[in-house]
């Protein structure tokens, strides 16, 4: 089992990667695995790019698999051209969207100020907002990985959030599809600093699930994931492929 006594989510990120054929049998595959193991003590997610959510949630109907998406936009609807709104990946059949990754705050320039208004509209639309923090590399060499997780912790959670609608990831820049990952202890440092933030914001603080993400893979999840306050991970790369998904699983609950 985990460090800490919250029940472990392994969330699935797919990025800007798929088909209707890999998404089928990724699906297929992985609700066969669970349903092999239907007990096991981890909650999974997957977050296929947006034009599979539809067919993502016809074949994870009855598996006990939740479905996600990669974003949403802040207002519920509008004249937003490309945009998707969180009401419409509630009616694809979404409980939880990925907010905030470090993707979306470099390649688009979201703002964590920005990334609060999604999460905001993701929570009005009855899902779960995974909201995700992170240094770069450069920042981590100067010392700055706890000043600058913090003020994105502060600028993009809601003051409304709740436990059991906010999941915070934790992704270092320099380790997402890098194959390099910090150390258990540097993890726990991070994580135990967000743990304290969040227990003096909220009242249900302690209860929110904090996920680790950046290059997790099946031989390195069980290590990680027995790290104080890492409550499971937010998976890239590992993600695309059942087997690694599931194994990530295994460990988290080993």
């Amino acid at each position: 089992m985990t460090s800490s006594r919250l029940r472990p989510l392994i969330a699935g990120n797919w990025k800007m990667n798929g088909s209707r054929a890999l998404t089928t049998e990724l699906l297929t595959g992985l609700s066969a695995l669970r349903g092999k193991q239907p007990d096991l003590a981890v909650d999974l997610l997957v977050c296929p790019p947006a034009p599979y959510l539809t067919l993502a949630a016809q074949l994870l109907q009855g598996s006990g698999i939740a479905l996600g998406a990669q974003d949403c936009h802040a207002k519920a609807s509008g004249a937003h051209t490309g945009d998707v709104a969180a009401p419409m990946l509630a009616d694809c059949g979404c409980s939880a969207v990925i907010l905030g990754h470090s993707e979306r705050r470099a390649d688009h320039g979201e703002s964590s100020e920005h990334v609060a208004t999604k999460a905001k509209a993701a929570l009005d639309a009855g899902l779960t907002a995974i909201v995700c923090v992170g240094e770069t590399e450069a920042e981590r060499d100067r010392g700055a990985t706890l000043d600058i997780v913090s003020a994105q912790l502060e600028g993009s959670i809601p003051a409304d959030a709740e436990a059991g609608r906010l999941v915070v990831a934790y992704e270092p820049v320099w380790a997402i599809g890098t194959g390099k990952t910090p150390t258990p202890d540097d993890v726990a440092v991070v994580h135990a600093h967000m743990r304290s933030l969040l227990k003096a914001w909220f009242k249900d603080g302690a209860e929110m699930r904090l996920l680790y993400g950046g290059s997790v893979k099946a031989a390195n999840a069980a290590t990680l994931m027995h790290v104080p306050e890492v409550n499971g991970a937010l998976v890239g790369g590992a993600s695309l492929k059942a087997d690694d998904f599931w194994g990530i699983a295994l460990g988290a609950a080993g």
